[in-house]
């Protein structure tokens, strides 16, 4: 007991002589209770699934910046109560970014951002202390170690993406450690990414290749996962934001060393195919394919097009432990369903128990394809000029848009993705209790007097899409609401691929090594591969033979392939493409308007706001005062 509040009084004068420790967690609190908590396996092991916990924070994705920065979603700025949601993350292409007080603030822990210092410092905790349970075997340790070093991997890389070069801890100060001491400073770009790559490494070695009992252990990660984040890691260090990135070169620590490369290196491409390979091979040979949909008892007969898109819509999803794509997701069930539907029936409408408020703009639809497989604007047999014309649904499209119901051209001819993963006035809705193909729901989203929502007018969908991939065709809302859970996927296998093709382009590699890898994925979607779509349908139909032109298709694939995953706002960000993603303002339609002439006329919903410093985070401006080694990023 002495010796309990010896330690105590120490973390106190610590605390108290050192204030700089609130900005970066890099001394351990609670020093009296280590040693009860690894005395013995049991025991170790809660510590161990508290190493995990901050993670699985991440399954809300309104604190996620890839989901909430990324111009795929908007969230309304005018209720007065959010229901749950808080808004920080989505203001931010509003411009409210600020360094007095960042939104989203994962480096202390503040405004939606998770607490991942601390997180950090309770692996290296727990790597302190794994010796100390007598009752733990050797090799559930070597799996415990192999795991932490992972996800102290993994928060490393959720601090590099928003804020570049960090410090890296690699383990905790001793509690006695001086001021100056615990005046850490940031480390260059590539130091950063050498030392995450190195502690997959050695974690990849140790861990299982598969979970061979998801009851008690789902979530926990796994081989596959560890290589595709290193795949991951790799491409964006390789990437425009940090490969010789002329915008950075200035930005040094305060004793002159470089915190970015200054010179563009191709060998990282060469790093990062090789990784994308290893994780594709390693996940294909634990069972990882495309997934496709599993058929409940009620849902039978159903024709090729519909079938499609349900292959498509639950791939994101079907249970974790029935899908082949997933390679990791995160483990508590993903909770914004009732964000991303729309009311479907009049007992609904009139329960506003869902808001349906996670707005998908004009834009983003756009981005898809039509469906010959290119874009609205290439394609040359599509009408893109009268696209926003109406036009009434037939028999020929009544799987993907109400019979006799009026909507707008751009809903017609359109991929499946599309249907699959949006929701829009006059669309289909298979499922919310309702699995007969003949006689699915449709979406009514136009004027107070449809199935738009309650009285409550400002909980409307603001521009009438909802991001339908989102929510599982089993989950019923009515008068009441039943939720069909399901894990949100953070890596899938068709995201590798996408991930690998891009490598081999960036690498100069021929169309023949590059586009087998694209057309999988295109496959699956109920497309043609790019060269015969492109050649056939596009008006730049050599456009794929190039490599700034193959480029340009790999990301707008990627974007479409993985929309609302969270997956694009960061890829965004790596290729240097936010600007133009966010460089016109974000459109929906007249959503209080009744008739379809005057409900399809765009209305802008947000301007948004991104410059060249929003690329990365700011760090509180108080943590520079108190910690003078560090330096602020680029025009903060």
């Amino acid at each position: 007991m002495k010796s309990y509040y010896k330690y105590l009084f120490m973390a106190v004068f610590a605390i108290s002589c050192v204030s700089c420790k609130k900005y970066l967690d890099v001394t351990p609190d609670n020093v009296g209770t280590i040693d009860y908590a690894f005395r013995n396996r049991n025991e170790a092991e809660n510590y161990l699934f508290t190493c995990y916990a901050t993670i699985q924070q991440l399954t809300y994705v309104q604190n996620n910046p890839g989901f909430t920065t990324s111009g795929e979603i908007i969230f309304p700025n005018n209720l007065t109560d959010f229901q749950g949601i808080d808004p920080t993350g989505f203001n931010l292409i509003r411009g409210t970014q600020n360094a007095a007080n960042p939104g989203l603030n994962y480096w202390d822990g503040y405004n939606g951002g998770q607490a991942t210092w601390k997180a950090i410092r309770r692996c290296n905790t727990m790597l302190e202390n794994i010796d100390k349970p007598i009752d733990l075997g050797a090799d559930e340790k070597k799996r415990w170690i192999a795991e932490v070093k992972f996800l102290k991997a993994y928060y490393h890389f959720v601090l590099f993406r928003l804020y570049g070069p960090i410090p890296i801890v690699d383990v905790n100060l001793p509690i006695n450690s001086s001021t100056d001491e615990v005046r850490v400073k940031r480390a260059p770009v590539d130091s950063v990414v050498n030392y995450m790559v190195r502690l997959l490494d050695q974690a990849a070695v140790d861990l299982p290749p598969v979970i061979l009992n998801p009851t008690k252990e789902l979530g926990r990660i796994t081989q596959p996962i560890a290589l595709a984040v290193k795949a991951q890691i790799l491409a964006t260090a390789a990437s425009p934001l940090f490969n010789g990135n002329p915008d950075y070169i200035s930005v040094k620590n305060k004793d002159g060393k470089a915190l970015f490369p200054a010179a563009y290196d191709a060998t990282k491409w060469d790093k990062a195919a090789a990784a994308c390979l290893t994780a594709i091979t390693n996940a294909e040979a634990n069972g990882a394919a495309l997934h496709k949909f599993i058929a409940t008892a009620s849902v039978n007969g159903l024709n090729d097009s519909l079938k499609t898109v349900l292959d498509l819509q639950t791939t994101i999803t079907e249970k974790w432990e029935l899908n082949t794509e997933t390679i990791w997701a995160l483990n508590p069930v993903f909770p914004d369903q009732s964000y991303c539907m729309p009311r479907l029936t009049s007992k609904a409408a009139a329960n506003p128990s869902f808001q349906g408020t996670f707005a998908v703009p004009i834009q983003e639809q756009e981005l898809f394809y039509t469906h010959n497989g290119v874009p609205i604007n290439e394609d040359k047999t599509w009408d893109y000029v009268n696209r926003y014309d109406t036009r009434t649904g037939d028999d020929a499209n009544r799987f993907y848009i109400g019979n006799g119901y009026t909507t707008v051209k751009a809903h017609f001819d359109r991929e499946p993705r599309f249907y699959a993963d949006i929701a829009f006035d006059g669309g289909t809705w298979f499922g919310n209790g309702q699995v007969n193909q003949n006689s699915q729901y449709y979406v009514q989203a136009r004027g107070s007097g449809a199935l738009a929502g309650p009285t409550d007018r400002v909980r409307l969908n603001i521009t009438g899409y909802w991001p339908k991939k989102l929510v599982n065709y089993l989950t019923v809302y009515d008068d009441g609401y039943t939720i069909a859970d399901y894990r949100l996927p953070v890596i899938r296998l068709a995201g590798m691929y996408l991930l690998y093709a891009e490598a081999l382009n960036e690498q100069g590699k021929s169309t023949a090594e590059v586009l087998p890898w694209i057309d999988k994925v295109r496959a699956r979607a109920g497309l043609k591969g790019v060269a015969e779509s492109w050649t056939t349908y596009s008006k730049d139909p050599s456009k794929y033979t190039t490599q700034a032109g193959l480029r340009q298709i790999i990301h707008q694939e990627s974007r479409i392939e993985l929309a609302f995953e969270c997956t694009p706002g960061w890829d965004l960000r790596r290729w240097k493409e936010l600007p133009l993603a966010l460089s016109k303002p974000l459109q929906g339609w007249n959503i209080y308007e009744s008739s379809a002439t005057n409900y399809y006329r765009p209305a802008t919903m947000v301007i948004p706001i991104f410059n060249v410093r929003n690329y990365l985070w700011p760090i509180l401006s108080d943590d520079l005062v108190v910690n003078n080694n560090l330096v602020q990023n680029l025009n903060w």
